[in-house]
């Protein structure tokens, strides 16, 4: 009732492309989420090695790194539109060229174009979700319109699973490449607001932050460190849990671990989002990475199918508050002219985590074993939690209270 309430308290027009960006943003995870249970076993059928695997699944990082940066200008200086309808083509045509990806080599190439997608889409789509939500409201419609990753992963993986069992590889890439083109489709219609200028959004400023002044100030780079320790947990999950899986040989389709991921993340995404706008982001951040921490133990320590699938709902907890409460903070933390390079600059931290899992957890794989891996990325969203509770805001004393939900966050501006 309440998500009713806010949404028909904005302007017609605003609500229309609201709507249909959700749409797009639907089509486009359940798109980018068909390949999470499958490409691990894709790229072990053509012979890929346990480090081959990693180098794979990391090159979607580099692509996502390589352009981050540049896309997060062109939203703020030319259109979030035009960065939106770029990460919905890439969207479409990535899958095809996984059909014609039969070796280790192309494969690394083609996965590394397919990165661009998501850097160009999340930018493009957190700031249009940002500009559109009224001041008092931003958590909560962030939190809303963040909805459509947990539902489009809900069905992605799990719609993913079942084609390759039952029709093969080359189903799941023709399906993914005809939702990225309904994507674009309903991209195309959003229309976009007038983009804030520099005088308008903060009258002391003539110029945006560089990207060296964004990584250095205070009130970013832990945000930024925290999301490089979380792409590090991400990405050792996407990489290593289908082959851990079938080293168990449980009867389990890696699938529907994601599945139990986005349910819980989409049930806390609709709670949070309100609440943090009046307790804060703070508590729910640490709440998040105890989640994580918790979530690699149990993992780690599986022996049954029921015990992952209940590891896949506390790690959905842990994305479904971390990821928009992290964008709520950061677009408290920075003014309008600038949302798309601090977002894009941000969360290239989470794209840098998910890149080096692959190849350097892929390296210690050798060494240890897959319990071990899920430990040491258990380790690190523990350290990330000693991280934000000692310095995510001005001084210890601040950062610990904000941390529990006590005060305010001082570097809001």
């Amino acid at each position: 009732m309440n998500a009713l309430k806010t949404f028909r308290s904005l302007e017609p027009q605003t609500l229309n492309i609201l709507l249909i960006l959700f749409g797009a943003g639907l089509l486009f995870w359940i798109a980018m989420s068909l390949f999470l249970p499958i490409l691990p076993a894709y790229a072990a059928d053509l012979g890929a090695t346990n480090q081959q695997v990693g180098f794979v699944i990391g090159c979607f990082a580099i692509g996502l790194i390589s352009s981050r940066t540049y896309l997060g200008r062109l939203a703020d200086k030319r259109s979030r539109k035009i960065v939106v309808v770029i990460g919905t083509i890439v969207c479409a045509i990535a899958p095809l060229g996984y059909l014609l990806a039969k070796n280790i080599s192309l494969l690394m190439v083609i996965r590394a174009f397919h990165g661009i997608s998501v850097a160009a889409f999340t930018t493009g789509y957190s700031a249009l979700v940002v500009d559109l939500s009224p001041l008092k409201q931003r958590g909560e419609l962030i939190g809303y319109m963040s909805l459509c990753v947990p539902i489009g992963m809900s069905i992605g993986p799990a719609l993913g699973s079942f084609l390759q069992e039952g029709l093969g590889y080359d189903a799941v890439f023709l399906t993914a490449a005809t939702a990225g083109t309904l994507a674009l489709i309903l991209a195309l219609q959003v229309k976009e607001n007038p983009l804030p200028s520099n005088n308008q959004s903060n009258p002391g400023s003539e110029t945006s932050r560089t990207i060296l002044q964004i990584i250095s100030s205070p009130s970013l780079l832990v945000p930024t460190l925290l999301l490089l320790m979380i792409g590090l947990v991400f990405g050792t999950i996407v990489t290593f849990l289908p082959l851990y899986v079938r080293d168990l040989n449980l009867d389990l389709k890696t699938g529907l671990f994601y599945t139990a991921a986005a349910i819980s993340s989409f049930a806390v995404r609709i709670l949070a989002g309100s609440a943090s706008d009046r307790y804060g982001r703070g508590l729910f951040i640490s709440g998040s990475l105890l989640c994580y921490g918790f979530a690699m133990i149990m993992i780690a320590d599986a022996s049954s199918s029921a015990t992952l699938l209940l590891a896949g709902a506390i790690e959905g907890l842990g994305g479904g508050l971390l990821i928009p409460m992290i964008l709520a903070l950061l677009s408290d933390r920075c003014y309008p002219h600038e949302r798309g390079s601090v977002f894009s600059v941000c969360t290239t931290g989470f794209d840098l985590g998910i890149a080096l899992a692959g190849p350097l957890f892929g390296f210690l794989s050798g060494s240890l074993h897959y319990q071990s891996l899920f430990l040491v990325s258990a380790a690190l969203a523990i350290i990330g939690l000693f991280l934000f509770l000692g310095f995510g805001n001005r001084t210890i004393k601040t950062s610990l209270s904000f941390a529990l939900g006590r005060t305010k966050d001082d570097y809001a501006v």
